[in-house]
């Protein structure tokens, strides 16, 4: 266990003004406190936060960094309190151990549910001040390196939230030292087989390679001197749980990797890093597109150098990262290295913000908590963001925009703004007219076009890759529905009033919703539209002296051929001649005998829909989508409206029947092109009508039969993503 002195010692070597007194207070203060207390281990607990200290200050952070970890687990773990804290040691070193202490309150094994809350509220914590971010990460370390001391059911769970949230979210803050270790441990622990082989593989593959390593530094060495480049060459070979991964993600055998030997050269200054990258590509032939340049274009994680590779001496392919002094430091240790922790200053932690953009991820991922995503949301839309490689873009003016590997322009446009890509509907890349699903490169120059009131079709979530795009997509959607659900609940609620022979007011609605239990008068409504709330409780929230008189006919499913799925009923109101308002339901031999069921003709209606039925009296019911422009001609007769709802069966495989119209260019092949999409998606053409608008579009009207909405909406979306399509939409009506 370290001693009392040695731990002053560490901080002294990287800070020459220390504050002794406060680094001896906080070790006596923490001894005493944590007492007799084992670890699982059977070491003192005091060992703990001295190795957590110890961890820090390898990364030479700042005395007040240091004095929290020795004092972490005291408010937790024994009768020390926060006001004690204060009072000892100061309020700033107080709200580091109390931001600690709620982070080991939070079980983040735990259910999924809970696990996402408990995960955002720990990056509510560490936005506060990234240095209770970084003693938590070493209190990670510690713990995975005694973790096998732990019962094998907790150490898989622990390895797991491991290599889960904390070893990315050491990357993404730029500490790659600290995630290479934590990684290799989860991974020691969740697959030993193959940690084992691949370990022992990689030791093999050293022992056979050690003379071509040495000889290529020896020959990189000589070479940057002989141009009067001073440079550290120093061969390096990849971690074992690398090599898995890189494995996994691109099905291939151990043999096939060619970049488990790489080499870093470290240099003086930025301009040593070009001039080191001239040497070695006149040197040695270079391998095409194999060059990144991450010091004019740095990560979001702070990471700068120069990647490349050549075809070295003995025809070995030769990765190389060139980078300065600073630039390592940075790589190794990220936003742990910048200065403004270690020279004590309370004025650096101001600069934090400006000067790393780890920092400032980390504040924009907490803002999205702003805009009201759930939990588990917020969880999907960080993972989305921790465990992507970068593209980096811009935008007309020269903006950059970083964006996970394999990004589309939809995520590009949500990331200049969410309006922006709301109302998106086409894309240039470098110049060229491109479909808003290509898959961006680097330095790709992307320019968006908006279309005012559109509205993001509800596919594209399952399509874009950033959690920002997938998030605004989803509430955009969750808003359009509302809001469609509002309008059908204003109708219904209109007409119950009116049946009621009472006026409907908002400010009379607004009065009742404590009666309703909703917050606003949208909810209300759109509670009334989805069928979660009767009409005539509305009526009686504002009038509570009225009175209806129901009956209520249980719905019976039908599932002869001619009918079609659509199964039950809710709240189908309408007046039969002289007499009150009943409650009916399809039936295939209640009261109203049988009741043939029609789709409606001109686009249909799809599973997903919200839809409404149509009572004509010795004919039956006629079914349309709500959205239907054809609905307006029966405004004036309520009666004949049937709510309805959706109830197919998920082993049952039918086709229903939509319309869409695409304007398409008049090419040849273009109509094949349009119907290999449609087959290609399992859908069936029904019918298809050719209409000339010019010489070089022509409009064409199809009816498809597909499985539900989102089949539809696939369809859709891929058409437009092929160059012969102009527009496509779906009609109704």
């Amino acid at each position: 266990m370290m001693r009392q002195y040695e731990l002053v010692d560490r901080v002294r070597r990287y800070n020459p003004h220390a504050d002794e007194v406060s680094l001896n207070r906080a070790y006596v203060y923490a001894m005493k406190a944590h007492g007799a207390q084992k670890r699982a281990s059977g070491d003192p607990f005091f060992s703990h936060p001295l190795e957590v200290a110890a961890i820090l200050t390898d990364m030479k952070l700042d005395d007040a960094t240091i004095v929290a970890a020795v004092l972490h687990d005291t408010i937790e773990d024994t009768d020390s309190t926060r006001e004690e804290i204060d009072k000892l040691f100061g309020s700033d070193i107080g709200r580091l151990v109390d931001g600690l202490t709620k982070l080991k309150r939070l079980d983040l094994v735990s259910k999924r549910a809970a696990q996402a809350e408990n995960f955002r509220k720990l990056l509510l914590a560490v936005a506060e001040d990234v240095r209770v971010l970084l003693v938590k990460l070493a209190d990670r370390l510690h713990n995975m390196r005694t973790l096998h001391h732990m019962a094998a059911d907790k150490r898989a769970r622990i390895a797991e939230e491991t290599l889960d949230i904390y070893a990315p979210l050491a990357g993404r803050m730029g500490m790659q030292r600290m995630r290479d270790e934590l990684e290799d441990l989860a991974f020691r622990h969740l697959m030993p087989d193959a940690y084992t082989m691949i370990a022992a593989r990689l030791e093999d593959l050293r022992e056979k390679n050690d003379k071509i390593i040495a000889t290529i530094e020896k020959e990189l060495a000589t070479e940057l001197t002989a141009r009067g480049i001073h440079a550290n060459v120093e061969g390096r070979q990849k971690q074992p749980y690398s090599v898995w991964r890189k494995m996994e993600r691109k099905s291939i055998a151990f043999e096939q990797l060619s970049d488990i030997f790489g080499f870093r050269v470290v240099v003086d200054n930025v301009e040593d890093c070009y001039r080191v990258i001239g040497v070695v590509h006149t040197k040695w032939a270079v391998v095409p597109g194999r060059f990144k340049d991450y010091i004019s274009t740095p990560k979001q994680n702070d990471y700068q150098s120069v990647h490349t590779t050549v075809v070295g001496p003995g025809r070995q392919r030769v990765e190389l990262q060139v980078r300065s002094e600073l630039m390592h430091d940075i790589a190794r240790n990220g936003i742990a290295a910048h200065a403004l922790y270690k020279d004590g200053r309370s004025a650096a932690k101001e600069s934090l913000t400006s000067e790393s953009r780890s920092y400032q991820w980390l504040r924009r991922t907490v803002a999205l908590l702003a805009e009201g995503a759930t939990p588990e949301e917020f969880l999907e839309h960080t993972k989305l963001e921790l465990f992507h490689d970068q593209v980096f873009c811009f935008t007309p003016n020269g903006r950059l925009i970083a964006l996970p590997r394999g990004a589309t322009p939809i995520d590009f446009a949500y990331a200049v703004h969410t309006d922006v890509g709301n109302s998106a509907v086409g894309a240039k890349i470098n110049g060229r007219h491109a479909p808003l699903l290509s898959e961006l490169q680097n330095g790709d120059e992307v320019e968006i076009a908006c279309a005012e009131g559109q509205a993001p079709p509800a596919v594209w979530e399952g399509l874009v890759m950033t959690g920002k795009a997938r998030s605004a997509i989803r509430r955009a959607t969750r808003d359009a529905v509302r809001a469609q659900y509002a309008a059908l609940g204003r109708q219904i609620v209109t007409r119950a009033f009116e049946r009621a022979g009472k006026a409907f007011t908002e400010d009379k609605l607004k009065s009742a919703l404590p009666r309703l239990a909703r917050p606003t008068i949208e909810e209300a409504l759109a509670a009334v539209g989805r069928g979660e709330m009767f009409s005539g409780d509305v009526v009686r929230a504002v009038y509570p002296e009225f009175m209806e008189e129901r009956k209520t006919i249980v719905p019976r499913p039908r599932g002869e051929a001619g009918w079609f799925g659509l199964k039950k009923a809710t709240s189908l109101v309408f007046k039969f001649p002289g007499g009150d308002p009943e409650l009916n339901s399809i039936s295939h031999n209640g009261s109203h005998g049988d009741l043939p069921v029609r789709f409606a003709p001109n686009g249909g209606a799809v599973p997903g829909d919200r839809i409404v039925g149509i009572l004509t009296p010795g004919e039956g019911i006629t079914i349309y989508p709500i959205q239907s422009p054809d609905l307006t001609a029966f405004d004036e007769e309520p009666e004949r409206w049937l709510d309805v709802r959706w109830d197919i069966e998920e082993s049952r495989h039918e086709l229903f029947p939509a319309r869409i119209r695409i304007i398409a260019i008049n090419e040849p092949g273009a109509l094949g092109t349009i119907a290999t999409v449609i087959g290609d998606h399992a859908a069936n053409i029904d019918n298809i009508v050719f209409k000339p608008i010019s010489a070089d579009f022509r409009e064409m009207t199809i009816d498809i039969e597909v499985n539900d909405l989102k089949h539809l909406n696939t369809i859709i979306s891929h058409l437009r993503a092929r160059q012969v399509v102009s527009k496509v939409e779906r009609v109704n009506g």
